[in-house]
């Protein structure tokens, strides 16, 4: 599966590609930074592939900052390293909350899972661009630390290729997004979340070590818009994680994974220097 996936990359990039003419982002000008403050209700399991669905009332801070090194945004914190026509090379983040052990699931007995902080470089290809529609490569490489607010230890790499579409005010002038991807980790990542160590092995839950390697297929939508001084978005996420490394773990209920999340920000500050559009900005 992993490699048909691959194939399917590598043929839209070679068909794609050679599209002429890749036309610049407009040269609207924007504050160079805007703040804000908002909620984003979230809905997702404490891990993927458990059964458990959990609620997060999550307050949001609205954070846009069009720097030319550093970036802050909707798409994370990026620090920008190489950019040309096609290629753009920066440095992001990612990461996951903290999960308490549900008493009548898999994990009984077992630690919470401590928060996640993700970072690394970031190899993003223009593929074909207009002023209302954008489609992207990105081949994200992050480092993870987990932490208990006391200590903080190295938790394994993840990648996660991606192929995304972007439109521009297309659908009743929301911005709408769709990607689809392939995930890999080491072993120590997998383990993070899927290992049952010689400790907690019972007579209910058997001893494993997870592997590295393939960690499932992502899909994601998404839709945002602008009213004035408001900003909303929404997103739905579904991971597959059939033929991923560790679906032999006693801690895998489920092979279909789904999240979902709603926000709402009202952008109170924003700067009078005003800084030109780029071809990066989230639409």
């Amino acid at each position: 599966m992993q490699k048909s996936i691959f194939y399917i990359f590598f043929a839209l990039f070679v068909v794609l590609a050679p599209l002429p003419g890749t036309e610049t982002a407009s040269a609207e000008k924007r504050p160079l930074w805007e703040i804000g403050l908002g909620v984003a209700p979230i809905t997702m399991p404490p891990y993927r592939g458990s059964k458990s669905q959990t609620f997060f009332p999550v307050p949001m801070p609205y954070i846009d900052y069009r720097g030319s090194f550093l970036r802050i945004d909707r798409e994370g914190i990026r620090g920008l390293l190489y950019d040309s026509e096609r290629i753009r090379l920066d440095f992001s983040g990612d990461g996951a909350i903290p999960a308490a052990t549900d008493e009548d699931g898999p994990r009984q007995g077992m630690p919470n899972l401590d928060p996640v902080v993700e970072f690394g470089p970031s190899i993003n290809i223009v593929v074909h661009q207009t002023n209302d529609a954008r489609l992207r490569i990105r081949l994200p490489i992050r480092a993870a630390l987990t932490s208990d607010f006391r200590t903080i230890d190295h938790a394994g790499w993840k990648a996660h290729p991606h192929l995304g579409i972007d439109l521009k005010e297309m659908v009743y002038g929301w911005n709408t997004g769709a990607s689809i991807g392939v995930l890999f980790a080491d072993r120590d990542y997998h383990g993070f979340y899927y290992d049952v160590p010689h400790r907690y092995a019972g007579e209910f839950r058997e001893r494993y070590k997870a592997g590295g390697g393939y960690s499932g297929t992502s899909l994601m939508l998404t839709a945002s818009r602008r009213f004035k001084n408001i900003w909303t978005g929404l997103f739905l996420r579904y991971d597959n994680l059939s033929g991923a490394a560790f679906t032999d773990s006693p801690l895998l209920e489920t092979r279909h994974v789904f999240m979902a999340g709603f926000g709402a920000a009202y952008i109170f500050r924003s700067s009078a220097t005003m800084v030109p559009s780029t071809r990066d900005d989230p639409y």
